[in-house]
Parts: C-alpha cells; sequence; structure tokens
C-alpha cells in the first residue's frame, strides 16, 4: 500500500514540514524502518540521540533537525498507532472456519491437515507440512519446507522464512504484554506489531513470542530456541543464538550473535548483549554486555567476579562460626577488663 505524506498528516491532525506529496510506503520503529517508510520520535527527551534509520519521515511531537520530512503531533503514540493500522489494518477477533480459506495462496506441494486453519490472505509455501490443529491466522507467510508441528498458533501477519521448524503448542505473535493506566484501569497499549522468524530457525514446545508493538519482534537466522521460552514484545534477537528452556526475554531487548542463554536466565526489559555472551543457568541480567563475557549469577555479573562471590558464600557457614567464636572471646576480654578496672578494697 502507498499513501503521501499529507494523507497521512491529515489521517492524524498533525502539521507537515517537508514534502506533502511525497510517497510513503509502510510504517515501522526507527531500528526496522527502510527505505520508503515513515518511523517515530515517542519522547522529545530523546531527541538528541534520536536515529530514524533509513526512514524517508518521522511522527514527531517536535521538529527534527535535518531534512527528514516530519509530522508534528502532540501525543506521538495514537497517531502512529492510525499510521500503522492504514498499512497493516487490524484483524480483530474473528472466528475462522476449519481448513484452507478460499483466497489464501497455498503452494501444490505443501502439505496441511485437515484439521489445520488455514485463514484468509494467508501464504503457504512450496514444501511446507502443517500438522493437526496448527492454526494460520490471516497474512500469515510461511516460508520454503517450513514444518509447523500439532497445535501450533501463528498470529496475524507472522512472517516464517525458508525452514523454519516450530514444535507443538507453540504461540507465535500474540499480544505483548503491554499496558497504561487511564482511570484507574489497565488499558492495552497498540499491538500493531508482528512477528518475523527468518531462515533456518528451529523452536521447541510450547515456546511464545509476543508481536511488537508497531513493527515486529524478530528471531534471527539460524537460532535455536528451546521447550518453554519466553520471547517479549519489540525483542531483536541476534543470529545463531541458543535459547534454552526456561528462558525469560523481557520486551524491547536485544541479542547480538553467536549469544547462548542457559536455562532459566531471565533478562530485564530493553538491555542489549553484544556477539558471543554467554548466560549461565538461573542467572539474572540487569544491565547490557558489550559481548564476549560469560555471565553468571543474579544479578548476573563477569565469571570472574562472580566466582569469587560464589567462593566466598561458600565459607560463609565457617565465617559465621569464627564470628561467633571472636564475639565470645571479645564477651569474655570485657569481663576481665571490668573486673581489673574496679577498685580495690583498702586492707
Amino acid at each position: 500500500m502507498t499513501t503521501t505524506l499529507s494523507d497521512l498528516a491529515e489521517l492524524v491532525g498533525g502539521r507537515l514540514i517537508g514534502d506533502a506529496s511525497l510517497s510513503i510506503f509502510g510504517a515501522n520503529p526507527p531500528a526496522e524502518a527502510s527505505p520508503g517508510d515513515i518511523t517515530l520520535l515517542d519522547d522529545a527527551g530523546h531527541l538528541a540521540g534520536f536515529d530514524p534509520g533509513d526512514a524517508w519521515a518521522v511522527v514527531t511531537p517536535t521538529p527534527v533537525p535535518g531534512a527528514i520530512a516530519q509530522i508534528l503531533v502532540d501525543d506521538p503514540h495514537p497517531a502512529f498507532s492510525k499510521i500503522v493500522a492504514r498499512f497493516r489494518p487490524p484483524i480483530g477477533t474473528r472466528v475462522p472456519a476449519q481448513g484452507i480459506a478460499q483466497d489464501a495462496k497455498v503452494h501444490p506441494t505443501a502439505v496441511i491437515h485437515p484439521s489445520a486453519t488455514v485463514a484468509s490472505g494467508a501464504t503457504i509455501g512450496p514444501g511446507v507440512k502443517i500438522m493437526p490443529g496448527v492454526v494460520v491466522m490471516p497474512h500469515c507467510v510461511v516460508g520454503d519446507d517450513c514444518v509447523l508441528h500439532s497445535g501450533v498458533t501463528l498470529y496475524e501477519y507472522t512472517r516464517l522464512e525458508a525452514r523454519v521448524v516450530i514444535h507443538a503448542g507453540s504461540v507465535i505473535g500474540a499480544y505483548g504484554f503491554g499496558y497504561r493506566q487511564h482511570g484507574g484501569r489497565h488499558v492495552l497499549t497498540a499491538q500493531l506489531g508482528y512477528v518475523h522468524v527468518e531462515s533456518d530457525v528451529e523452536m521447541g514446545a510450547a515456546v511464545t513470542v509476543d508481536r511488537g508493538t508497531y513493527g515486529p519482534t524478530r528471531i534471527g537466522e539460524g537460532t535455536k530456541i528451546d521447550n518453554q521460552v519466553m520471547i517479549a514484545h519489540n525483542c531483536r534477537i541476534g543470529k545463531h543464538n541458543l535459547i534454552c528452556s526456561q528462558v525469560g526475554i523481557a520486551g524491547s531487548c536485544s541479542t547480538g550473535d553467536y549469544v547462548v542463554l542457559a536455562g532459566q536466565v531471565g533478562l530485564k526489559d530493553h538491555i542489549h548483549l553484544g556477539d558471543q555472551t554467554i548466560v549461565g543457568a538461573q542467572a539474572g541480567v540487569m544491565e547490557n554486555c558489550q559481548g564476549h563475557q560469560v555471565l553468571l549469577g543474579s544479578p548476573a555479573t563477569a565469571q570472574r567476579e562472580q566466582m569469587q562471590i560464589m567462593a566466598t558464600e561458600r565459607r560463609l557457614p565457617e565465617m559465621r562460626r569464627e564470628v561467633k567464636s571472636l564475639r565470645k572471646e571479645l564477651d569474655e576480654l570485657r569481663a576481665l577488663l571490668t573486673v581489673d578496672s574496679k577498685p580495690q578494697k583498702a586492707a
């Protein structure tokens, strides 16, 4: 879909700076913006570090220096939500019929079990295998030679590149856990994004990957994800990561390439792990890591520091006994000093 910057400014009631006739082809956050996209600056306080990426225009509450076209609005989030919805209309809650929708595009070599559902506008590539009970919602794209095992659900607009394997019971593209307070109630924030899984990714059973707020949650090429892993909205997982069982990754985290997250690792929101970071089992990561490090513990620190902490912790019972012994000796010395300091009676 293509529209002009003037049309978008009118849609959101914003003030236009730049070429009104400029054609806009999509809307994405800065990290995902492609040439022809419009992007978002959500806070004037972020202006100093703002990078629009390859976007041609920006929705912003304050003028952005440079030649980029702009739509000025007081509250950028509702405005950007309207623009994203123009390019990727929300599907809403609909109950699809079981089977393959008439307007779904299914390659003749794809094999789909009769109990599966492929909804309107979905595209199924050559060599795809879809097992019993799978649900592929509207406008999903399933690339060549993908395998979806029993009970997998792909929410609308999910995109799988070639040779992706997803095991039983996994849910890709559900709403992110994002709420704001309005009138004393928790109100769901925009859920207009999707999930993009690159080629040769494998996901285990009961994996959940939430959609982005406006753009994609992205899983990088060749990444392998174990059973029962949770990846939240807006995350960008790098290439060839290994993510082991029961890892939980909070919203807007990113990882480099060849990152390893061992079992039950937890990542705080909005942090980045650089290339070849290794995080040990049950570690809780609370801050960025530049990469090429091993992190252990909770809160996680570098391996050398954490080993020193662990060695000290193992000595705590012994140290406690020593402290009790020293305290007893100190009390005895105080008692002796008290006796010696008393005045002696005359004979």
